[in-house]
Order: structure tokens, then sequence, then C-alpha cells
């Protein structure tokens, strides 16, 4: 994060009370009271500011997704599918397929699939004490199914229709108002070859109202039907990093970032908080061959933790960040392999966008956290989340063994304000999030940020008050015209492992 940006408050709900024992810090403490007791009088005085607009629209509880997964190419598959199935009572799972792709161009192994799907249903019973909603393994076993069989394009048109394909085809067609995601982990031809279908059998109206409920985010272009169908259907929401791995934002999840803490993404910690000691599922996850959970990132922004709203890209999330624009060629692949043909796109797509990012690290005196070096990067995105979303998830696959009294849940992050807000210039505005609880009676840290990267306003907006609490303020900055900042709340208990929510406000900022 931008020096400029870092707009935090880190600090504990207690904080106050615990400091004001300490021997010889009584001015301190007493200067801290006087602080936080003028800010509680200006939430009594200062009215919070007017809405302009209705709140943010709630994406649906659950998004639906058909996975489309080339298993058995790389480990990394299997990895992603075992998180997976620690989420599966938060996204709606409608298709899980195993296709081919560059590197495994005439095999699928749905077998891999099934018996990723046994494990889970050993642990099932345990994972139901922590949330409701875990479907049955019956449930997630009729959902498996093979894609084409063959790679490519070469192996789309007519009469080439696969279980594959057609359930696609049927979850479209289904009377469900929501959106339908594509999770592309490999090859992306069975989505072409639902496509192709759809386009040659149903009436061009037809086809324009089932590809409008179409969204696809795919780990690069792992055969050539991703270019194909950007190209053939210009209208579909589409989010890829076209070209050479090197080029994949994606990536974040697994690189190592210059000068920050990096073991959450180790093969040691993996093997502590994953592999070893976590029951069957947890026995399941293969050690790293090439890189580590590559194909996680094209679901995590559907987890709903309060950051992302996954019909904005933009906005970002634990699967990154993305802006819509047509890339140039020559930015698709600074480094790495693909073995794709690189294409020229056509049209805009939902693609790499630049986040800087300065990783906090933590003290064990002071401050609580301090920044370390700057990183601008497009996987900067996934890397400002990286360790929440690591640590959120051992604290699932703890829950795969332990009684609730035992493991770590998330914390429930509550505004007292509403989620969108509109000031004037040179207003002083208040965000608070003051009533956030913890179903663990764990205590709690908050961190405010100006997402400088995200809406109209992208200048750093200064911290009125540099103070380490739930409460922050800041002075609307002057503007010519209406425009909107994006300031996230990250709530942390500190449990083990510690677990983070997050609540977005929107401000809109009037002449």
């Amino acid at each position: 994060m931008k020096g400029a940006m870092n707009l935090f408050a880190i600090g504990r709900v207690r904080a106050a009370g615990a400091q004001a024992g300490q021997v010889g810090q009584r001015e301190k403490v007493s200067h801290k009271l006087t602080r936080l007791l003028a800010i509680t009088a200006t939430l009594a005085v200062f009215a919070w500011p007017a809405v302009a607009q209705a709140p943010l629209p709630a994406p649906p509880e659950r998004q639906r997704m058909i996975v489309l997964s080339d298993i058995e190419a790389d480990p990394d598959d299997t990895q992603s599918f075992v998180r997976l199935m620690l989420y599966a009572n938060q996204i709606d799972l409608e298709g899980l397929v195993a296709t081919t792709s560059i590197h495994m161009k005439t095999s699928t192994h749905p077998e891999s699939i099934r018996r990723i799907i046994q494990a889970y249903a050993k642990v099932r019973p345990n994972l139901a004490k922590h949330e409701a909603g875990f479907p049955t393994p019956d449930r997630l076993a009729a959902l498996v199914s093979e894609g084409q069989s063959g790679y490519g394009m070469a192996a789309v048109g007519t009469g080439k229709d696969t279980a594959g394909s057609r359930l696609i085809i049927q979850a479209l067609e289904r009377d469900d108002p929501r959106p339908l995601w594509i999770s592309v982990w490999g090859g992306v031809n069975t989505l072409a070859q639902a496509l192709y279908t759809i386009r040659e059998t149903r009436s061009p109206e037809t086809a324009r109202r089932l590809i409008a409920k179409l969204r696809v985010y795919a780990i690069s272009d792992q055969d050539d039907g991703g270019p194909w169908i950007r190209r053939t259907f210009p209208e579909l929401f589409y989010v890829v990093s076209p070209g050479g791995y090197g080029a994949g934002t994606w990536t974040g999840i697994h690189t190592v970032i210059d000068g920050a803490d990096n073991r959450m993404v180790s093969n040691s910690w993996l093997r502590d908080n994953i592999q070893q000691g976590h029951g069957p599922l947890g026995a399941l996850y293969p050690d790293v061959s090439y890189g580590m959970e590559g194909d996680t990132p094209a679901f995590l922004s559907l987890i709903p933790n309060g950051l992302s709203n996954p019909e904005h890209p933009d906005w970002g999330g634990w699967g990154g960040r993305y802006e819509l624009y047509t890339p140039a060629v020559a930015t698709t692949d600074p480094s790495g392999f693909s073995g794709v043909t690189i294409e020229p796109e056509t049209r805009p797509i939902w693609t790499n966008a630049i986040d800087t990012f300065m990783p906090q690290v933590a003290q064990d005196f002071g401050r609580a956290h301090t920044s370390v070096e700057r990183s601008k990067d497009f996987r900067a995105g996934i890397w400002r989340w990286r360790d929440d979303l690591q640590n959120d998830f051992a604290a699932r696959m703890d829950w795969t063994t332990r009684p609730f009294a035992q493991a770590n849940h998330p914390p429930e992050v509550r505004l007292a304000h509403p989620d969108r807000l509109t000031v004037k210039s040179g207003q002083r505005f208040v965000l608070s999030a003051v009533d956030s609880t913890d179903p663990d009676g764990d205590s709690l840290s908050f961190q405010w940020l100006h997402y400088q990267e995200v809406g109209h306003w992208q200048s750093a907006i200064p911290n009125g008050i540099a103070a380490n609490i739930h409460t922050v303020d800041f002075t609307a900055p002057t503007v010519t015209a209406p425009r909107e900042a994006h300031f996230i709340v990250r709530v942390t208990d500190k449990g083990a492992p510690p677990l983070t929510r997050y609540k977005r406000v929107i401000v809109t900022i009037t002449p």
C-alpha cells in the first residue's frame, strides 16, 4: 500500500483500558482517552454524512459456479479442490468438470475429483459443527462430469457435445436469476463447445440472454479456446491474464514478495497447517510441484467475506483486482510459459491491474505493525490479502477435525453508518466499525485503509486522526465534480490462526 494511502488504524478494542494500568503511562493514557472522548463527542454531535445512494447491492448469499479443471496435469488442481471443499457451503457449486489443457491434451480425470469428494465425505460431519450449509457428498458427486477429450478448438464443433458442455447449458437455462461463474483452471474448450451449441441451436435472442448470465474467470489461456470465445462473443464477461504465466495476476498467490514475510506460502507452512495432522482431506493435499494453488484465485473472490463484489473485478478481492481494457500483446508475456499462441485481443476484457502494496510486519513493542518496502505490481491485488486468505484456509482445515470450542471462527464486521456516504469538499467525516463482534469472544484489531487505486479519487486522502482505534475521521479533498473514494475496514481477531473479515465504504465527494 502506498505510504500516503496507509490510512491505518490498527488497535485493540481494550487498548486504552489495558494501557491505563501501566506505571508511568498515565499522561499518555490520559491523552489517548482525551482523544477518544473527543471522537465520541464528535460522533454524538456530528451527523453522519447524508446517504445519497441506496446501500451497496448485496451480492447473492452464494454465487453459482462451475469448475473446469485439468486435474492431474499438475498437482495444484488437487490442492485447489481441497481448499474449495472447505468453502462448499459458501459457493453454490453446480458442476465439477474434468477437462484437457495444453499440459494434458488427450485425457480427463473425473475420478480424481471423486477421490477428493470421498475424503470430504469423511470430514463433512465435523465441518457442519462450525457452519451450516455444507452439501452432502452425494450432491457433490452428482456434479462431477467430463468435458472435451481432445485439445482446444479442434475438439469443438457440431456433434461434439459432452456431458460437461451440456451441464453448462443446463445450468444457464435453469430458472435462476443469479449469474453463473465458470471457474477455469485448465483448458476452456468445454465452455467453447457450450457456447458453440447455444449459437447454433438457440435463437439470437435466447443466446444473448443466456450469454449475459455468464461470468468467466480463467487462469491464463491453457488452450486456444479462450481467444476464440473472446473474439466470437464480445459481450461475454471475461476475466483473464492472457499470454504466458509470467503475466498472470493469479501467480500472486504463491510468488515471493521482496522484503515481506513469505512463510505462509512455504512448504513448511503447508505441512504444518494443511497436510499433516489435519484429517483425511488435509492428507490428500499434495506437495507443490510447480506453484502452489495457481487455480485457487479463480474462485477466491466468490467467497462472501465482505471485501469483494464479483460484479466489480476492479474493486479488488482475495482473487485479485482487474480492470476493463484491451491489453497490448507486448504486455501479455513478460516472462514464463504457457505454450498457447498469444493472439491480439479484439475487445476490452477484465485483465491485469496495478496495485501498490506495502506489507505490514508485526512488532513486539510499540505500534503493533510497521510497514516494509513498497511493491507496485499486477500481483499486488492478491498480495495485500494473502496472509488473510491463508489463515482462513488453515482455520477451516482445523474445522475438519476439531470441535467448535477448539477452533477459530471469523469476526462479524458491523459499521456504525451506511456503506455509502456523501460528503462535501472539505467536510470532515467519520468511519467506524466499533460494534464489530467475534463469535469466540476474541479481541479484535482494526485497520482502515483508503484503497487508492479504486474509485474516481485516487490521490491520497490525509488521515485526520492518526490513532490505533476502530473509529477514524478524514477530511474530504476539494473536487470540482463528484468523485468516489473506497475505504476498507479490515477486522482481525486474535484467535489462532487469526481470521479477518471486511467492510467497504464508498464515499462520494461532491463540490
